[in-house]
């Protein structure tokens, strides 16, 4: 019952700040919306931030749910490492393209981007670890610091995660399809000197 109550107010919380925009939801909508008290909104969450980062994070495991289906895939390092910068580019497509009024406050405050990028990185980190040694180990990818690579790899995605979501770089010529490839191409060449 206690994890239910609790997924509910992020669930609504969600929904709230997509509709309404952080700044414009108040615990007391949180609550009401979600038909409990005051007081049991703040047994669970004892601020706007703390809930807005459980709905964060509740997001970004949506993503390393993805992201480790293609961990064990049966493909070539390689190619997890392509699959791997696709759905990441899509999957964070998806939440931010999900979440309306809360995409636009959320770009707005880039300490908010940077809290949710650091919320994910290190899991992240980890996963992508695995594909390069994976890769190391099969002769795929050079002997490398994989962890080093790995941070360097997640903080390459992170950047271009805005103009891939904003479509921004169309008019340089470059689609959203061109940035995952080319991401892929570049990081794969260089797991490969």
């Amino acid at each position: 019952m206690v994890s239910k109550t609790r997924d509910k107010f992020i669930e609504v919380a969600r929904q709230l700040f997509a509709r309404k925009g952080v700044e414009n939801t108040t615990m007391n909508d949180i609550a009401s919306a979600s038909s409990k008290g005051r007081r049991t909104i703040y047994t669970y969450f004892k601020s706007k931030t703390e809930i807005f980062n459980a709905v964060i994070e509740t997001e970004t495991d949506k993503i390393l749910s993805r992201l480790r289906i293609i961990l064990a895939a049966n493909i070539p390092p390689d190619e997890k490492v392509r699959e791997y910068i696709s759905t990441r580019f899509e999957a964070m497509k998806e939440i931010v393209g999900r979440n309306g009024s809360l995409r636009a406050g959320f770009f707005r405050d880039v300490r908010k981007v940077e809290r949710a990028q650091r919320m994910i990185a290190s899991k992240e980190v980890a996963l992508l670890c695995e594909i390069l040694q994976e890769g190391v180990d099969q002769g795929v990818f050079k002997a490398i610091d994989v962890k080093k690579q790995s941070i360097i790899i997640i903080h390459m995605v992170q950047g271009l995660v805005v103009p891939y979501i904003r479509e921004s770089l169309n008019e340089e010529g470059i689609s959203t399809a061109m940035i995952k490839a080319m991401t892929a191409d570049m990081i794969l060449y260089g797991l490969s000197l």
